[in-house]
């Protein structure tokens, strides 16, 4: 999990979301997340609009930019958490109304429409 403050949209003023983290790559220093609420999502849309948040892992703060990745990406970040986290990943899939046999194939159309973001640490290595 990792906690998200963003930017409103309207407001202006900073709002914080709790998200679960689906892969971590701490090499290129990015978390990938799902919108479980899809692309409705407060956080999700306000991110859309101002990438630029801060993201907390644990006690560290990372000033992060949101990157937000194409369907064919979605498909392979599925691909790997679907095997790695079955029940979740079909929950997930079941709440969001879309279809999945369980399989790894399966999990191939929700990896399509799965909004999934993945914030990266702004700044040099």
């Amino acid at each position: 999990m990792l906690l998200v403050v963003h930017t409103g949209r309207v407001s202006g003023q900073q709002r914080q979301a709790v998200i679960e983290v689906v892969a971590h790559d701490p090499e290129q220093r990015t978390w990938t997340v799902a919108s479980g609420f899809g692309p409705e999502a407060q956080w999700y849309r306000n991110l859309r609009h101002t990438p630029q948040a801060t993201i907390q892992t644990g006690r560290r703060f990372h000033a992060v930019t949101a990157g937000f990745l194409s369907p064919e990406e979605g498909v392979r970040v599925m691909a790997a958490y679907a095997p790695k986290h079955p029940r979740a990943a079909r929950i997930l899939c079941r709440y969001m109304g879309l279809p999945s046999d369980g399989t790894r194939k399966g999990f191939r159309r929700p990896g399509e429409l799965i909004p999934f973001v993945r914030p990266e640490v702004s700044g040099p290595r």
